[in-house]
């Protein structure tokens, strides 16, 4: 078969499996007694990554380069890094909604690709003089890794604010490494988010010392609700829980779940995107005598840089968690994709692909 014909028909069948694929997670997420919904969805994402890889690598055979030189075989690297990242994240969190905010993304992506560029942007050129270097591969394609983890890791804490609906709710044990951190500034914190587990009665007879168990009665309207809350054993203070105001056992968990495994694909994107940029400067010292020329492109991967090292930092070290951080990353999936494709159309530059303008 000639190689261009199958890359046009790999396109199209990836552009569909995800289609259904989507279909699949959000009918899973809407009905979940369907059975083999969840192993459909995460079949179905396994197939569009294989396509992608075909795809990829049929134009890696026509053209004789790394297929990562226009926005067409960008487009897809990154589709393809997204279903990566997506099995990997799904495998780790056992959630379906995991699929939920992926596959949309995926799928948008190859239909960008394949039904809106133009022909000429998706046939395969000759590579210019400052491409034809092995940088190609090392740079590009660990950038476009990273924008994938990047992503999917915002996608999960823009999910977290959805199912936590918004409250400013405190997680426990969900970030990597830190055994729970809390916000020393508990005025910040007014709803505690707990797993059903934790929610406890102290039998009786047992000695009232200080992790002994309280009721509290708090008032709402003409309603009052006693609260047994097990104190914490880090502090001797007795935490306060409105059972009116917190999300249900289910709910709890899963924004558990997928706080923490924001935080982990995140924290996997963040040292690709280093390695990406830092390679991206030896190249451009290569290419054009300069390590640093701020680009438009380079303007952005910078801030792009900054924002996931602010949310890193403001979870190792200040202990955020919940609400904050995933607001943070949610502005990071929007700056990812003006660093990566706002930039590419609309500017000018060293890296723009000059489609609009």
């Amino acid at each position: 078969m000639n190689l261009v014909a199958l890359q046009n028909g790999l396109d199209n069948i990836s552009f569909a499996v995800l289609f259904v694929t989507m279909l699949i997670y959000w009918g899973g997420a809407a009905f979940n007694n369907i059975p083999y919904l969840p192993v459909l969805g995460t079949s179905g994402m396994a197939i569009a990554n294989l396509c992608i890889a075909a795809l990829l690598s049929a134009r890696w055979l026509e053209a004789g380069y790394f297929p990562l030189s226009n926005l067409y075989e960008s487009l897809f690297f990154l589709a393809w890094g997204i279903t990566t990242i997506h099995l990997i994240a799904e495998n780790m969190s056992k959630s379906r909604l995991v699929g939920v905010v992926t596959a949309p993304v995926a799928m948008g992506i190859t239909a960008f690709a394949a039904l809106t560029l133009p022909s000429s942007m998706q046939s395969a050129e000759p590579l210019v003089p400052a491409l034809k270097s092995n940088w190609l591969m090392m740079h590009v394609s660990v950038m476009m890794l990273s924008y994938a983890a990047l992503m999917v890791g915002s996608l999960l804490a823009i999910a977290f604010l959805v199912v936590s609906g918004g409250k400013n709710i405190e997680l426990r044990g969900s970030s990597v490494g830190t055994g729970g951190f809390r916000s020393k500034d508990e005025s910040d914190r007014p709803y505690r988010l707990q797993k059903a587990t934790d929610l406890v009665l102290q039998p009786q007879g047992e000695a009232s010392n200080s992790s002994s168990v309280n009721s509290v009665f708090e008032s709402n309207g003409s309603a009052k609700t006693a609260v047994l809350d097990l104190a914490n054993p880090q502090t001797s203070q007795k935490e306060v829980i409105n059972d009116a105001s917190i999300l249900s056992p289910q709910r709890l968990n899963l924004a558990e779940t997928l706080d923490n495994i924001s935080y982990r694909i995140i924290g996997l994107g963040f040292p690709l995107l280093t390695i990406g940029i830092i390679a991206g400067g030896v190249w451009a010292n290569e290419a054009w005598g300069s390590y640093w020329s701020w680009d438009p492109k380079e303007t952005w991967a910078l801030i792009t840089w900054l924002v996931f090292a602010a949310y890193l930092h403001a979870r190792i070290t200040k202990g955020w968690q919940g609400r904050r951080p995933a607001i943070l990353a949610a502005t990071g999936f929007v700056v990812v994709w003006v660093c990566y494709l706002g930039v590419n159309l609309l500017g000018k530059g060293l890296h723009s692909y000059g489609w609009f303008f």
